[in-house]
């Protein structure tokens, strides 16, 4: 697998020390003209670390550290491991206000103001599994519920039930409820955002298609969200994006059970309806090795492939990574 994090990682990172405790998604400014936000960063592990305690600190999940960090064992990374954080992001296509989640990345962006300025906190989640899709498309936020109760659909009683475990009608607030503390219910009936008593399967392809956060995530965007506000649900798994220094293309795999995936070759195709958007009206000049490198790699980490054809020449490996 071609080595993009380990150069770029070398080349624009910032080092970080991250200890227990220190979390927290940050709210970056979007910057007119660019379609990127945030940084890489590595940080070494210490004996006792898992790829999902550093995921945490950094507001990532499973996956984004697994793709980001090749090689890497996810449950025993070992002492003095240096490990990417995939922490830089191409922002999803399009509509950029208020929620918007893009499926393949395991990512919820939230679009706001600050100070009058335009700007974005993104987190990680889980979503729908293959049999339990999580519903593409526009939707609004119609209720919130602070120690909600969960009641448990047939569905999903009876598929616990085929397991042995019988699910009661109805579960408390409290630690055994799955939903957490939060819950903010979708215009699509049977659709949550919420938290979790099981932090460690953020960032995965796990649910029965709500939208599950961190708990110290949810516990901020709650109050943030009113009810009303919109929510972009997206299947995105290749995005360009502009940046002063050029452009960018990010891949992340298809989801599992995506009838888009690439056994049908038909990847590349996706990725170059993408360029053709991301390029109309502002010509590149790209380097197509270095697109097909991150294609095959699908790190989900922003690789810059080209530069702005009416003012720079072509973009060479070395600066892209």
């Amino acid at each position: 697998m071609p080595p993009i994090p380990r150069r770029r990682a070398a080349a624009c990172t910032l080092v970080l020390a991250f200890c227990a405790g220190s979390a927290g998604a940050e709210t970056l400014p979007l910057v007119p003209g660019s379609d990127l936000v945030g940084a890489i960063a590595t940080v070494r592990t210490t004996y006792d670390d898992t790829l999902t305690d550093i995921a945490r600190r950094a507001s990532l999940g499973y996956e984004d550290m697994v793709r980001a960090n090749p090689g890497v064992d996810p449950w025993l990374p070992g002492q003095g491991t240096e490990v990417v954080l995939p922490t830089r992001f191409v922002l999803p296509d399009g509509f950029r206000e208020g929620l918007v989640v893009n499926l393949p990345e395991y990512r919820l962006y939230y679009f706001m103001r600050v100070g009058g300025q335009p700007a974005v906190v993104t987190f990680p989640i889980s979503i729908g599994r293959m049999d339990w899709e999580t519903p593409l498309g526009r939707h609004r936020i119609t209720t919130k519920q602070v120690r909600p109760t969960w009641y448990p659909p047939e569905s999903i009683r009876a598929e616990h039930a085929a397991d042995g475990d019988i699910l009661p009608k109805s579960i408390p607030p409290g630690p055994q409820n799955p939903l957490g503390d939060y819950a903010m219910r979708l215009s699509k009936a049977g659709y949550l955002i919420h938290g979790t008593n099981k932090p460690v399967g953020i960032g995965m392809q796990v649910t029965h298609g709500c939208i599950r956060m961190y708990p110290e995530d949810i516990a901020w965007l709650f109050p943030q969200v009113p009810v009303g506000a919109a929510i972009e649900i997206i299947n995105e798994p290749y995005k360009f994006g502009w940046a002063a220094d050029g452009l960018y293309l990010e891949v992340h795999p298809h989801l599992e059970g995506d009838e888009r995936a690439d056994a049908d070759g038909s990847g590349m195709t996706q990725v170059m309806q993408q360029y053709v958007r991301a390029t109309n009206g502002r010509p590149a000049q790209v380097d197509w090795a270095l697109v097909e490198e991150a294609y095959r790699a699908k790190l989900g980490i922003p690789v810059r492939v080209g530069t702005d054809a009416s003012v720079a020449g072509p973009v060479s490996a070395a600066a892209a990574l």
